[in-house]
């Protein structure tokens, strides 16, 4: 399993929409790398769900339910997105501060590539941004 991490404006798309809808798929990713790393998630991945701008935080768990294809919102073959699903509210959301207090995840992609709106996260990020959460690590790997 791989974990990743994706961004959206809460007032544009937020965790609360997304859980109402209860899948969407990942469109308008028009940056090479962050496309890369979309062609790049499975089946089954889990997606930490983060709120940019106003807030920023960590706020839910999605899972990749269906790996990528042509993004229809554009007739360039570039471009692609993958289909997610709420799968967890986070007990306390994880605010970009505590993250940035954490020696541990300091070479996150979240701090070093900031703008980047889909980025892979380290099994040992994720663990570290679970336990910031108050959420039973465990649980989730199954």
């Amino acid at each position: 399993m791989q974990y990743w991490l994706v961004k959206s404006e809460p007032d544009v798309y937020s965790w609360d929409m997304f859980v109402a809808e209860q899948r969407t798929f990942w469109n308008g990713v028009r940056n090479y790398q962050a496309r890369n790393n979309l062609k790049a998630m499975k089946k089954g991945d889990l997606v930490l769900f983060y709120h940019s701008v106003t807030h920023p935080a960590i706020v839910g768990i999605a899972i990749v339910i269906q790996e990528f294809y042509q993004d229809t919102s554009t007739e360039d073959k570039n471009w692609v997105v993958v289909d997610i699903a709420p799968h967890k509210i986070l007990s306390k959301p994880v605010s970009l501060k505590q993250i940035k207090l954490e020696a541990i995840l300091q070479d996150m992609a979240l701090i070093k590539q900031s703008r980047l709106s889909v980025m892979p996260v380290k099994a040992i990020e994720f663990d570290k941004i679970m336990e910031l959460a108050g959420e039973d690590v465990a649980f989730l790997h199954s």
